[in-house]
């Protein structure tokens, strides 16, 4: 993918960076990328840590089929 990219072309598109954003913009944006790297990370570890299985909990079971569902798959009409 980036196998096309020469020193020089990486150089050109720095040099657009620092023109588009300026010297003093590029380590804030460096720094908010990491950042925002970090909290997602993080989220995927915690959404992997709160799953059932992993802390031995099962899921609760499923109620009992009752025998008032139509099993046709219609919803259930009330008389008036």
């Amino acid at each position: 993918m980036f196998g096309d990219l020469s020193f020089s072309h990486i150089l050109i598109l720095l040099l657009i960076v620092v023109l588009v954003f300026g010297a003093k913009r590029i380590p804030e944006i460096g720094s908010s990328l990491g950042q925002g790297i970090r909290e997602f990370t993080r989220s995927l570890k915690g959404a992997v840590d709160d799953r059932p299985e992993s802390r031995g909990v099962q899921p609760p079971a499923s109620p009992p089929a009752s025998s008032s569902v139509p099993s046709s798959g219609e919803p259930k009409r009330l008389n008036q």
